[in-house]
């Protein structure tokens, strides 16, 4: 979320999403499905002709409704979209996949209320680095993270062709902060959270500086990515 500076490690991270692939909302009809917070429907809608963030939860879709007037805001379930068919140019759905039981029929939804042409703009956690060597996810949240390559795979099923599959990495300043660190910006915060320290003051600098510029999105070496992000059309 934005505004919370412990958490702007990883709200920079999705932010960075959201400003790359937001040239694709120019002058469109834009579906959020999954907004959350709101922001990046905030943020979308700079660009588009009309965005609607949908979500299932009451209170975040009254949240959106009031926080964000550029948005208009539906309440509805990802794997029934309440939207006619043939009748938005892009769905966008970022960080949200990994959190949805079944995720083939949310993509047939999304090919579904795109019109001919139209674009699935898609970013989830990468999940030969988010849950390495694991079969379960390490997020309890999230019920099936993807690779590159599973997300092609699901994106080809769903009747999408793939126009962009790239990976979200630390820029040259994270690196470095990375260094400083010993190693990782992401350890040395999981390490507070799960001992339970306080934060020290060079963790504290180090998360609150970060900017969605310190982040890079290439189509490099993508295994090794962050976050995957997709670009497929209908």
């Amino acid at each position: 979320m934005p505004g919370i500076p412990l958490e702007n490690y990883w709200f920079r991270r999705h932010e960075v999403a959201y400003l790359d692939l937001a040239k694709h909302c120019a002058d469109a009809v834009v579906l959020e499905a999954g907004c959350g917070e709101g922001y990046g429907a905030d943020l979308l809608a700079g660009h588009a002709r009309l965005v609607v963030g949908l979500d299932y939860d009451q209170l975040t879709a009254a949240h959106v409704a009031k926080a964000y007037p550029s948005v208009r805001t539906l309440r509805g379930n990802l794997a029934a979209l309440p939207l006619r068919s043939d009748s938005v140019d892009v769905v966008a759905n970022l960080q949200v996949i990994e959190h949805l039981w079944d995720q083939e029929g949310f993509l047939r939804e999304c090919r579904r209320v795109l019109r001919p042409g139209g674009r699935l703009l898609i970013t989830t956690p990468n999940r030969i680095t988010f849950s390495p060597g694991r079969d379960t996810p390490l997020n309890p949240f999230h019920t099936r993270e993807l690779s590159g390559a599973e997300m092609a795979d699901l994106l080809v099923d769903a009747g999408f062709e793939v126009e962009f599959l790239g990976g979200v990495h630390h820029g040259p300043r994270l690196r470095e902060l990375d260094a400083a660190l010993g190693g990782s910006i992401i350890d040395a915060q999981i390490e507070v959270a799960v001992s339970g320290e306080p934060w020290s003051d060079e963790l504290m600098a180090a998360v609150t500086s970060v900017r969605a510029e310190d982040f890079e999105i290439t189509t490099s070496d993508i295994d090794a990515s962050l976050d995957l992000v997709g670009i497929a059309r209908a």
